[in-house]
């Protein structure tokens, strides 16, 4: 009882802790985490994060669009108006931005100094007192009648100005301008695309909704270029959903024995992809190779490859390609804030988003400029009036004593509204001619001219949508650049498998009685070839064969365990070797009692049972799709095995039993099974505790009374051996 009561004592005690945690979530963490996401790390469409748009206003409003170079730290400074997060990160922000740095395919602003490179990690830009900048010359399109209410303004962190929630960008920067973003439960990782194939691409999608996308994007465009591995149903997945990935793998060039990397993956640097050479080396797993060196300079990014002579090239770059982040993967997600709210839009739906907007700041544009003609139309309409009585209108001004009825008796005197009345009043008596008034008048036409057509467009959609074109034209005409990085197909990919990768030579297995693996190189045979072993150990099985090769192991728990060559280190004779119990994690008290080494998985194996039964498996029975590792059931359990052959065509064997007797038998007698774990058939009859003890091929055995032993029937007892073959068979058991 006393227990229940300290149980409930301190579950009272913790509930209000509980409660303060949730509300403190809800009231702090949650407006934080909205906060990241809406005004920090997610792009809107028109393709710029917020840290981006502060940086570039204030750089049109200081006239850096048409004005000369100025001092970075200054554009920092007056940037901070509207970005109160540091200098640091402002700064980091235009260097993403610049020319100088090449992370942009359409760099927005234009620099002079050291503002590093997108592809190294170790080459750092300069401070800002010694770079200097201005904003870019396409800029123009992106801040085009920004001051003709085309998008909202709101006041900045201190109240003190105003500044722009969206730009009025006139081509899809959204898709031209790479962007990732970490923000709180999301991400956003946005690649490049060409500039010239987005506007084709919007032009065909406003005229045919159902275009498709891929014969006019054929794939991202990065500002580091290399070569895009267009595996249709990936860029695919991308297109459709804004998720997925694509890789991108660089450029070379050979000479002699140099491979000169010319433009690397975007996601990578130069110093990432000579450390992991390096490392490879090291490991020995790239011994085609003598060096690796930067030799980046002024006029761009290069790394030298030195290979050993007489090396293939193309298979040393399909194997860094695999190995290294020559090649790498740009993972998509096309997170945007639609509307603020995040959302993840295919290419097709990115599109359509960004026509919407700019279909409103166009019809915003227009009809800001409607009012604006209108008031100037009704200005001289109201002067139209005047133009017939020119003197009555001075004889009215003149003849006013006080200042403030001059504007009501020109309303009364011309039947014109106080504003009308206003801006005749305003004219310079200079002015009060009629040359000028009739210069004025002939504007009226033209006026009413524009406001139908400004009308008109406010009205039609197929308007604005053809004036959406217009400036897609004229931007890829004047901005638009050859594409950076090449496009690779399918068919054009040479790709190297894992085991093409690994070095293939000549070894020698040796397996020891109680289960020790070496694999020894000829070189180093030939240097000392007496094995080993532990005490009471000793050889049972011999092979050579490749690094590459594929071993079976065979356990006393009918388990197949299966592995390859180069997961074993060379050795030397000197040493004990892998214990494969521990190296192939077995079962406890599982022990190896038999190993075949394939390359093809052709021939067939005989599993020779203690009671006289053998059975035949095709060794592809043990082939697997998938790289398991273990098989259970790989031979029969009913008798201990006392042999394993594999055979690579029909041949004699010779089985010996316990009580000295052989039998000579063609394997072709012996009935083929497709079950693994199969007993197989009788072959050499066994009496009381006699027991099949060992079987080899014939060919190995040294048997001189070979006909004595043969048996063209099975089952057969066979024959106890004869005294000359006693010597011979004492060297071949296998067990």
């Amino acid at each position: 009882m006393k227990k229940k009561k300290t149980t409930e004592k301190v579950y009272i005690e913790k509930a209000p802790i509980l409660k303060d945690v949730v509300e403190t979530l809800e009231t702090n963490y949650m407006p934080y985490a909205m906060s990241v996401i809406l005004s920090r790390a997610i792009p809107e469409i028109d393709g710029l994060k917020p840290a981006h748009r502060k940086l570039l206003y204030t750089m049109y409003k200081m006239n850096l669009l048409n004005g000369g170079l100025i001092k970075s730290a200054n554009i920092v400074g007056q940037t901070m108006k509207l970005n109160p997060h540091g200098d640091a990160a402002i700064y980091e922000t235009m260097v993403r931005l610049s020319r100088g740095n090449e992370a942009l395919p359409l760099p927005l602003v234009e620099s002079k100094g050291n503002f590093g490179k997108v592809y190294s990690r170790d080459m750092a830009y300069a401070a800002s007192r010694y770079t200097e900048a201005k904003l870019a010359p396409i800029c123009k399109e992106i801040f085009g009648d920004i001051d003709k209410d085309t998008v909202d303004f709101v006041p900045n962190y201190d109240n003190s100005t105003t500044e722009p929630t969206l730009l009025p960008v006139s081509f899809p920067t959204i898709l031209t301008t790479p962007n990732q973003g970490i923000a709180v439960g999301m991400a956003s990782n946005i690649c490049s695309f060409n500039l010239g194939e987005v506007c084709d691409t919007v032009i065909a999608l406003m005229e045919n909704p159902e275009h498709p996308l891929e014969l006019t994007l054929p794939g991202p465009d990065f500002s580091t270029g290399g070569q895009l591995l267009c595996h249709q149903s990936q860029i695919k997945e991308v297109y459709e959903t804004g998720r997925g990935s694509i890789r991108v793998r660089a450029k070379y060039e050979v000479e002699g024995n140099i491979i000169w990397i010319n433009e690397i993956p975007y996601t990578t640097t130069v110093e990432a992809i000579i450390d992991k050479i390096v490392e490879l080396f090291k490991a020995g797993k790239l011994k085609e190779l003598n060096d690796v060196k930067d030799m980046s300079d002024k006029t761009g990014m290069r790394i030298s490859i030195e290979m050993k002579r007489g090396t293939d090239a193309e298979k040393v770059m399909a194997k860094l390609f695999k190995m290294t982040p020559l090649e790498d993967t740009f993972g998509c997600n096309f997170n945007v804030l639609i509307g603020g709210s995040p959302k993840v839009l295919g290419v097709r739906e990115l599109i359509e988003e960004w026509i919407a907007f700019r279909s409103e700041a166009i019809k915003r544009r227009t009809y800001f400029s409607l009012q604006k003609a209108k008031e100037k139309l009704h200005l001289l309409l109201g002067l139209k009036k005047i133009l017939l009585d020119i003197d009555k209108a001075i004889k009215i001004v003149r003849e006013t004593e006080h200042d403030e009825e001059v504007v009501p008796n020109l309303m009364i005197g011309f039947g014109i509204d106080e504003i009308q009345a206003e801006y005749i009043a305003n004219i310079k008596l200079r002015y009060l001619n009629k040359e000028y008034i009739l210069n004025r008048l002939e504007e009226i036409a033209d006026l009413e001219k524009e406001i139908e057509e400004m009308e008109s467009i406010l009205k039609s959609r197929t308007k604005i949508r053809r004036l959406i074109e217009q400036d897609l034209k004229r931007v890829k005409k004047l901005y638009a650049t050859p594409r950076k990085t090449e496009l690779v197909y399918e068919d054009q990919i040479v790709e190297i498998t894992e085991e093409e990768q690994i070095e293939d030579y000549a070894v020698t297995y040796f397996l020891s009685k109680e289960g020790y693996l070496k694999k020894i190189t000829p070189q180093s045979l030939r240097m000392n070839s007496a094995q080993k072993y532990k005490d009471g150990d000793d050889l049972r099985l011999q092979i050579e064969a490749s690094n590459r090769s594929e071993l079976i192991f065979f356990t006393t728990k009918q388990n197949a365990y299966k592995t390859r060559g180069y997961e074993f280190e060379d050795t030397k004779a000197s040493l004990l070797g892998d214990y494969l119990p521990a190296k192939l994690e077995m079962e406890a008290d599982e022990n190896v009692v038999a190993m075949v080494i394939t390359d093809d998985y052709s021939g067939d194996l005989c599993f020779c049972y203690e009671n006289g039964k053998v059975g035949k498996v095709p060794l592809s029975a043990y082939q697997t799709v998938a790289k398991r590792r273990r098989l259970v059931n790989a031979c029969s359990d009913k008798a201990p095995l006392a042999a394993l052959l594999h055979l690579k065509e029909e041949q004699d064997l010779l089985l010996l039993s316990s009580n000295q007797k052989a039998l000579v038998v063609h394997s072709a007698l012996i009935p083929k099974k497709t079950t693994k774990n199969t007993q197989g058939v009788t072959v050499m009859t066994q009496k009381g505790k006699n027991i099949l003890a060992s079987a080899i091929p014939l060919a190995e055995a040294g048997i001189q009374s070979v006909s004595y032993y043969r048996t063209k029937n099975i089952p057969a007892v066979g024959h106890l051996l004869r005294e000359q073959d006693k010597k011979e068979s004492d060297q071949v058991s296998l067990f």
